[in-house]
């Protein structure tokens, strides 16, 4: 007898407005997915690709201003919520100004144990459902913005690599993969994530959490890729890119990538009149054969890679009188060694247009990028200076090659790395300050991650025509969710901000031709290097952050720890379920502690 299906993945509150929501799930088999919400029901057949199952619903007529709860059926049987105790629920805007956004980057799905828990700290996902869980609604965010790493291809857990190996040993997976095993330094990749079924193991494993399940049931999310969606330094330069598509695995591992990242990132980050318009998505609902639709997404997929005029991951969401532009800056590189750019010039004009709209009304300008504009200072300069020296060119002397092996050895690729882009962004953002084009807003906020540490800055800029502007500009960054960084870069990003390290480091790269921009900025909060989550408060014209740190607080007064340098001392009941009504008092506990709020604005 066949199983009755089941929701592997999801369901997941992607995109809400006044009256409608979206919601994406993944089911075990085909199947009718039935929405009930409210006095509203949705129903979508499921499309397969590679043995998977998909759909996106699209509730319309939801009431304005209100919680409603919702359920979800497959082939009218109940499948969620799977916890009646801890329903799921849309918001739709409250009839305050009130914007709550919380945001982060870099994160590693796997088991939530107390081995884990030890070894890489509290999950900040885990641990913010756990406080939404005793807050009122509307001290819940609004929406997650995340920024990039939400899965790791490059560096999986200790299942999953147990998994990738069972498999290989099997046959199973693409000949050139496995064929790579003995290459040596990058060109090995057979214990990585190559194609999409081994990209869904990823996916599976970090959304599968019953707490994070039930949070991104609740709240919508926006999301963006970068580096470890497809591998660590994608795109860095000119040079790595020339090496790594020159590999025989690398069709394989694009496929897997950019279908995978389309079908379980991006196809939420579209609002509903953006799907009825998307043509990959509408060629998918109407194949006739998951092969059709396997055939068309790896298509897709190649040109992605190959044409980024393909596709633009870039997007917008309006929440409000808050703007969030969200920016492809992994994907959308030009490398050419001659003008070196971290969006394209298709890419940055739809950014403009998004951040200069004029049709917009806008107290907050948010912009989103899995990569910090404004680095630590002497970061940046080193990023300068590295981009100028290490410049790709057939007759490349020996500094060129020890530049480009410093670029990938300490990942010199932010927005730094790219000078021609950084100076686009901040002439961006003096046109914005002093409302070429509309009015000023109150706040440009531009957000960060990937450098698994976090902090703030205060961003000056420096063109005359600003200087009576209201705006107030700030870099926020927030990076790892959960995924440490090592203890010798945290001496370096600590040794950075200290003086005279900065000035240092920006005569270095003055000595090679880099010249100062029209912009300051100096950190005011921060380095640390805790896993966490921020949270940006906008109402009407203020705006405030809190930073959250999270911790695991152990049984017996931290006593606990030290049982998890023995697994077999482990008590069972340390479980991520509970057991026979066993109390959380007794387990490894994640939580949130508040380090820091601050207003970032003085509007009323």
């Amino acid at each position: 007898m066949t199983p009755p299906p089941e929701i592997l993945v999801g369901p997941m509150l992607r995109y809400v407005d006044s009256t409608d929501a979206t919601v994406w799930v993944e089911v075990s088999a085909p199947c009718e997915v039935t929405i009930h919400a409210g006095d509203e029901v949705v129903t979508e057949r499921s499309w397969g690709v590679h043995g998977h199952h998909f759909a996106v619903l699209h509730l319309r007529h939801l009431p304005e201003g209100e919680v409603t709860p919702y359920q979800v059926s497959l082939d009218d049987r109940p499948a969620w919520p799977v916890e009646p105790d801890r329903p799921s629920v849309i918001r739709t805007p409250r009839a305050d100004d009130t914007v709550r956004l919380a945001f982060g980057s870099c994160r590693r799905g796997e088991s939530q144990t107390a081995v884990a828990l030890r070894e890489i700290g509290a999950d900040a996902l885990v641990a913010l459902a756990h406080r939404m869980a005793h807050t009122p609604h509307d001290e819940w965010p609004d929406a997650m913005l995340l920024l990039g790493d939400q899965v790791y291809a490059d560096i999986p857990s200790r299942e999953i690599s147990e998994r990738l190996a069972e498999r290989r040993r099997a046959g199973e997976g693409p000949q050139s993969v496995r064929d790579s095993a003995g290459a040596g330094g990058d060109r090995d990749v057979s214990d990585e994530i190559c194609d999409f079924e081994e990209y869904t193991w990823l996916y599976h494993e970090s959304w599968r959490d019953p707490d994070v399940r039930w949070l991104l049931s609740t709240v919508p999310s926006c999301m963006i890729l970068d580096d470890h969606d497809l591998r660590d330094d994608w795109n860095s330069s000119h040079s790595w890119r020339r090496e790594m598509t020159a590999q025989p695995w690398w069709r394989d591992r694009v496929i897997g990538a950019f279908s995978s990242y389309f079908v379980y990132q991006h196809l939420g980050n579209l609002a509903p009149d953006e799907l009825e318009t998307n043509e990959m998505y509408q060629a998918l609902r109407a194949a006739s054969s998951d092969a059709e639709r396997e055939s068309l997404l790896d298509d897709f997929a190649l040109s992605a890679d190959s044409d980024r005029r393909t596709v633009q991951w870039s997007f917008k969401r309006d929440f409000g009188r808050v703007r969030v532009v969200m920016l492809d800056v992994r994907a959308s590189r030009q490398l050419d060694p001659q003008d070196r750019r971290v969006m394209d010039a298709q890419e940055w004009a739809w950014a403009r247009d998004a951040c200069l709209d004029a049709d917009a009304e806008v107290d907050h300008l948010v912009i989103g990028s899995s990569l910090p504009a404004f680095m630590l200072p002497a970061l940046h300069h080193i990023e300068g200076w590295n981009e100028s020296v290490a410049r790709d060119r057939p007759d490349k002397p020996i500094t060129a090659r020890i530049g480009e092996r410093i670029r990938l050895a300490v990942d010199l690729e932010h927005w730094g790395a790219f000078r021609n882009s950084f100076d686009d962004l901040v002439g961006l953002l003096t046109e914005v300050a002093a409302g070429d084009h509309r009015p000023a807003p109150a706040s440009i906020l531009l957000l960060g991650g990937d450098v698994h540490c976090s902090y703030l800055e205060e961003v000056e800029l420096t063109a005359g025509r600003v200087a009576g502007s209201p705006t107030r500009v700030h870099q926020l960054v927030m990076s790892p969710f959960r995924n440490p960084l090592q203890k010798s870069i945290r001496a370096v990003n600590r040794l950075s901000v200290r003086d005279p390290v900065p000035a240092l480091t920006r005569r270095l790269a003055r000595a090679v031709g880099v010249r100062d921009p029209e912009v300051r900025w100096q950190v005011t909060d921060g380095v640390w290097f805790n896993n966490g989550v921020m949270t940006l408060v906008l109402r009407g014209r203020r705006a405030m952050v809190q930073v959250d740190h999270a911790t695991v607080e152990w049984p017996g007064r931290g006593l606990g720890k030290i049982l998890t340098l023995v697994p077999a001392l482990v008590p069972e009941s340390w479980g991520r379920r509970r057991q026979g009504g066993d109390s959380l008092n007794r387990k490894p506990r994640q939580v949130l502690r508040r380090t820091l709020s601050k207003e970032l604005t003085g509007g009323a």
